[in-house]
């Protein structure tokens, strides 16, 4: 004979398998919508619920709850944590390889992450963290170029260029220019 979801009652079988906290918690819950909704007397409820928290097995939460509507006690699904986003990981990967490889990962850590975090928002992934600390380092290292190319510009005019032609070209001084007729 099965007793609710399918679990059979006597034997073996998954009727017999172990309840968990979780799905104790469950048919405490089904059980106190039906006292609330009337369908359960406080003196039916009181020892149902005894029963529900001293049960050890499925079949003996599905004896408790079977006759209420839309009460079966299975096992409590498990999911496992999302997966992490990938292209998270190589936003990330591009921000720290720009210390080795210098700003040729820069741009790309930008544009992964910003893809990784709107991909992150629609599918519920990981890596939100991973995403913004590419995106971060990516803005760090295009900051850094574009500071390090407004001073190399302003040290090369700050000196100008005879200067430094002068240095490329050492040699006597050119000689002095001829006096106009």
């Amino acid at each position: 004979m099965a007793v609710g979801h399918g679990y059979p009652a006597a034997g073996g079988g998954r009727g017999q398998m172990r309840a968990a906290d979780a799905d104790r918690d469950r048919a405490v819950s089904f059980l106190s919508t039906a006292y609330t909704e009337g369908r359960l007397a406080k003196d039916e409820y009181d020892a149902r619920l005894e029963s529900a928290l001293s049960a050890r097995t499925y079949a003996d939460l599905d004896r408790i709850v079977t006759d209420l509507p839309g009460a079966r006690v299975g096992p409590v699904p498990l999911r496992g944590p999302a997966p992490t986003n990938g292209l998270a990981i190589a936003s990330l990967a591009c921000g720290i390889a720009q210390f080795a490889f210098g700003p040729l990962p820069t741009i790309p850590a930008i544009v992964l992450g910003h893809m990784a975090r709107h991909q992150i928002k629609r599918t519920g992934e990981q890596g939100a963290g991973m995403a913004l600390a590419g995106l971060l380092l990516g803005w760090a290292g295009f900051a850094l170029g574009v500071l390090a190319i407004l001073v190399l510009t302003v040290v090369v005019v700050a000196h100008g260029a005879p200067v430094h032609a002068r240095a490329v070209f050492p040699g006597p001084p050119p000689p002095p220019a001829a006096p106009a007729p």
